[in-house]
């Protein structure tokens, strides 16, 4: 049996969170000085390095809360500062989710649309920020807006997404939500032949109106010859479910079973126990050091401190110079037309070679909505890599991420701007929309205390 509808009383806590709000902006007014300005966040999920420079920080920690929900209309609001763990931990009883829900627990709602959040649902729905219809923003002066689609600062709403904190911050945004059910039902369908595997997909994310549509579609590419598409459909029993967060790992089990059956909240995390497949980076394939660590430190949010305290210390890069070796990290995610997702694919194995690759379809709008964030219209793949690769000392520096972008451009796609970036000003310019950004720049951040985007994404500022 479903929940009944529930919508919440919303004085209370609109009152709450406009006090909340309010003091964040009197203490950006009263800090301002000469300072960028920078969130201070004690978590992120950037794997950009930026330079240590000073900052005026802006501490947003309170608006942390839901406040706000209509499951019988379909949305919910929430604070900027919410991380999608205790959203999810909060509309999953109500038999509801947020339309896509990024893969980590502790990716909050402002970061996902002030960045971009992609998961299986995004055949379907697109990018968290497609699914959101009001956000609420700290302009970098101090002001409070709230902006809609359709409202006086419709250009805002449209131009929030991949700012990464340009244009101000994300002080509430509402978001579209849908029906639950308690379990998902997972079958992973296993090809040796690439164009197969993608013939497949783009059959699964056009079943749209079959009344047995899926409702999650992602898959792993485990070298150019294996590789597995996972459909996902919601169900209302299971005689039994899988755990993935504690010695059973679950990338591990696309490749030895056919089907499983894991609940509702397990499928959203499922990738959160292992940050995919980068816990091996700490050796934690082992069971033996899995037991050691226990559920409790089993999580993303461990690995990202982890890695922080690395960048901190150079800890490995130090070890790099002892021994004579040369790598380069390559962390990206990058969004390809499902007609040249082969190509793509055969520049990876030819010119990256990182395994395994989680690629996830996600559909663009016609035409594209969102002008900093130009996702092509129609059905796009979305392919994440992220190792740290062996290259030769003579090579130059950042070889392979500049090769990435190079392809990603030639291919007709997009890359998110999450991890570092090398585009040369003019092409950047050209592929993320800066001309309507200068126009909301002049607008909403006039005296430019906040930093400009290619600063930020490319110069590290």
């Amino acid at each position: 049996m479903s929940p009944a509808p529930l919508r919440l009383d919303e004085a209370p806590l609109r009152a709450a969170h406009a006090a909340r709000a309010r003091a964040a902006a009197e203490a950006l007014q009263h800090g301002a000085g000469h300072a960028p300005l920078a969130l201070a966040k004690t978590t992120s999920n950037l794997f950009r390095h930026r330079e240590r420079t000073a900052r005026q920080r802006i501490d947003l920690h309170a608006l942390n809360q839901v406040i706000g929900i209509d499951t019988a209309a379909g949305w919910v609001e929430a604070e900027g500062l919410t991380t999608y763990e205790d959203l999810v931990a909060f509309t999953l009883p109500r038999g509801v989710m947020p339309a896509v829900v990024p893969q980590l627990k502790t990716i909050t709602v402002g970061g996902a649309v002030a960045g971009v959040g992609i998961e299986a649902t995004s055949f379907r729905h697109g990018l968290v920020h497609e699914t959101m219809s009001a956000l609420e923003v700290l302009l970098p002066h101090g002001e409070i807006v709230r902006c809609t689609a359709d409202n006086e600062h419709a250009d805002l709403f449209h131009g929030f997404p991949n700012a990464y904190g340009t244009l101000g911050y994300a002080l509430a945004v509402r978001l579209r939500t849908r029906p639950t059910r308690p379990f998902v039902h997972v079958q992973h369908h296993r090809f040796s032949d690439p164009r197969a595997f993608f013939d497949a997909m783009a059959r699964e994310c056009g079943n749209g109106a079959r009344t047995d549509a899926p409702d999650f579609v992602d898959g792993v590419l485990f070298g150019p010859h294996e590789q597995v598409l996972s459909v996902g459909r919601f169900v209302p029993a299971a005689a039994r479910t899988s755990d993935y967060t504690g010695l059973d790992i679950y990338h591990e089990s696309l490749r030895r079973r056919a089907d499983d059956t894991l609940t509702t909240a397990g499928y959203l995390w499922r990738w959160d126990t292992d940050w995919f497949w980068c816990s091996r980076r700490f050796g934690l394939q082992h069971r033996w050091l899995r037991r050691l660590l226990g559920a409790r430190y089993l999580k993303s949010r461990t690995y990202t401190r982890w890695m922080r305290w690395n960048a901190r210390w150079r800890a490995t890069q130090r070890l790099d110079a002892l021994l004579h070796r040369h790598h380069e990290s390559v962390v990206q995610d990058v969004d390809i037309p499902i007609a040249q997702a082969l190509v793509f694919l055969d520049f990876l194995r030819s010119e990256i070679g990182i395994w395994p690759v989680w690629v996830c379809p996600v559909r663009g709008s016609d035409p594209p909505r969102f002008p900093l964030y130009p996702l092509p219209a129609g059905l796009n793949v979305n392919f994440g890599f992220w190792d740290v690769v062996t290259v030769p000392a003579s090579r130059a520096p950042n070889h392979l991420n500049r090769r990435v972008e190079d392809a990603v451009l030639r291919l007709g796609g997009i890359k998110s701007l999450y991890s570092d970036s090398f585009f040369e000003r003019e092409v950047f310019d050209r592929t993320y929309g800066m001309a309507h950004y200068a126009r909301l720049k002049a607008r909403y951040d006039p005296l430019g205390r906040a930093p400009h985007l290619y600063d930020k994404c490319v110069r590290r500022a």
